[in-house]
């Protein structure tokens, strides 16, 4: 985490239903702003906050792949939802279904991202941790960590297909099995 040394602890945090996360951040993924919700889940203070990479909070539990696929999807200027694993200041973490859209100032050009992250359901959890760790292990198993996120990213591209389905498909079906 930028400027912290971290250790993941297996402590949970948790955060009502109708609370949302917001960040916004500039095109390099530098947090531009972080409300109330964002700060407590983190940790930290917004001056602690702004002007560091968004991934300041990213889970090692994480695979690569799905940064990946969420930078590939926001360069095509397109939103996405993904779940998501994320570590505060203290080393605890906490669940996120995120969407995340490109931002546009007011000539219409591109400025930046805004990111809503709500609490996710455990039913979806309960498909998206196992995944993610089968990817983290595929990622983890090369020595070169490009070519750990090519295989990892084969590995979900391959799934999908074999459901027949988009990642935003896939995302929206899991999230809908715990209503």
């Amino acid at each position: 985490m930028s400027k912290y040394t971290v250790t993941p602890s297996d402590q949970r945090i948790s955060f009502e239903e109708n609370e949302i996360i917001v960040s916004k951040t500039d095109l390099k993924g530098r947090i531009t702003y972080a409300n109330h919700v964002f700060c407590r889940l983190a940790e930290m203070s917004t001056k602690e906050l702004l002007g560091q990479p968004h991934s300041i909070i990213r889970h090692p539990d994480m695979p690569r792949c799905i940064f990946q696929l969420l930078w590939d999807t926001l360069t095509l200027k397109q939103e996405i939802f993904a779940y998501v694993k994320n570590m505060s200041k203290s080393g605890k973490y906490y669940w996120v279904l995120a969407h995340v859209t490109p931002s546009y100032n007011q000539d219409g050009h591109l400025s930046g991202y805004h990111s809503n992250r709500r609490t996710p359901n455990e039913k979806s959890l309960g498909i998206v941790q196992p995944l993610y760790q089968s990817l983290l292990e595929i990622e983890n198993k090369h020595p070169n960590a490009k070519t750990g996120q090519e295989q990892s990213m084969a590995t979900l591209t391959n799934m999908l297909k074999d459901k027949g389905q988009t990642y935003d498909e896939f995302i929206w079906e899991i999230g809908n099995q715990g209503k």
